[in-house]
Parts: structure tokens; C-alpha cells; sequence
């Protein structure tokens, strides 16, 4: 099973990653949600039967337990501003000015993700993952055409956060 579980993470750890600064902007938390998600995983992994694909599998997972991680983070009054920190979106080979307008592009987009209700925010992850609506159904536990009033919604909300700013 360990040579399972780190096939798996070596192949989705990014995507989980991701996933995980989805949902949390303080890196220290970041990275603590991905350990959570890492142990929910191996946990997990022997329960894979197969009905969806592993990457579907493995969305459910870290979408859950980001949620539980997102409602214990609201019990805690934390007046510690969160630092931005999306390095590992940024390429390597970029000039300085394109690596600073990427870094802050992206920094607005998830700051724009994050502010949108739970259930828009996974939507929306799972599809700028590549989810069609039929695996975000899955993943959420939602219909097919509830994904896509969702996602429209959660859309538009973003796009006009990014054009108010």
C-alpha cells in the first residue's frame, strides 16, 4: 500500500496542493491542510473500488476534509493577517516583471476564490482542475445541473470581484 499511496501522491500531490490553497491562504495552514489531506488519502486508498476515477476519488477526499479544515479554522479567531504565498504556480523561467503580474494575477484570483461560499468555492476548484460537471456532481454530491448554476454563479462572482478591484 505505501508503494500505492506514493505513486499516487507523486502523480496528484500538485493537484492536491493546489486543492489545499484553494482553500486556505496562510502557507503555514496550507500546508498543514495537505498533510491532512495526505493522511485522509492513505487512509482512504484501500477503500477505492473503482466507481470513479482515482483523480475523482481523490478530489472527494481533499474537498472534504478541506471543509472540515475550513469550519475548524472559523472557530478560531485569528487576527493574524494571512500572507499570500503561490510560488509554486509561478514558472522558474520567467523575467521578473512576468513572474510579479503572475504572482499577483493569481494571488487575486484565489483571493477571489476564497471569498465566495464553500459550495461555489469547491465547484469552482474542481473545474479549473478540469472536472467535467458529471465528476463535480460526484465529487460534491450535487446534480449535474445544480454544478452548472453553481459554477455560473461563482463565475460571475469572481469576475466581478476582479473588476471592482
Amino acid at each position: 500500500m505505501s508503494q500505492q499511496f506514493e505513486a499516487i501522491f507523486s502523480e496528484y500531490g500538485g493537484l492536491l496542493s493546489r486543492v489545499a490553497s484553494s482553500y486556505e491562504a496562510n502557507e503555514a495552514l496550507q500546508q498543514e491542510l495537505l498533510q491532512e489531506i495526505a493522511v485522509a488519502v492513505w487512509q482512504a486508498i484501500g477503500r477505492f473500488n473503482g466507481d470513479s476515477s482515482i483523480k475523482t476519488y481523490l478530489l472527494k477526499i481533499a474537498h472534504n476534509r478541506a471543509v472540515t479544515h475550513v469550519a475548524s479554522q472559523v472557530k478560531r479567531i485569528d487576527t493574524e493577517a494571512y500572507p499570500e504565498g503561490a510560488d509554486a504556480f509561478i514558472g522558474h523561467h520567467a523575467t521578473p516583471e512576468l513572474t510579479a503580474s503572475q504572482q499577483q494575477s493569481l494571488n487575486t484570483l484565489l483571493s477571489a476564490v476564497r471569498e465566495l461560499p464553500l459550495q461555489s468555492r469547491q465547484v469552482l476548484t474542481l473545474s479549473l482542475e478540469g472536472l467535467s460537471y458529471d465528476e463535480i456532481a460526484d465529487v460534491c454530491g450535487l446534480t449535474k445541473s445544480h454544478v452548472g448554476v453553481i459554477l455560473k454563479r461563482a463565475k460571475a462572482s469572481v469576475t466581478k470581484g476582479q473588476t471592482n478591484e
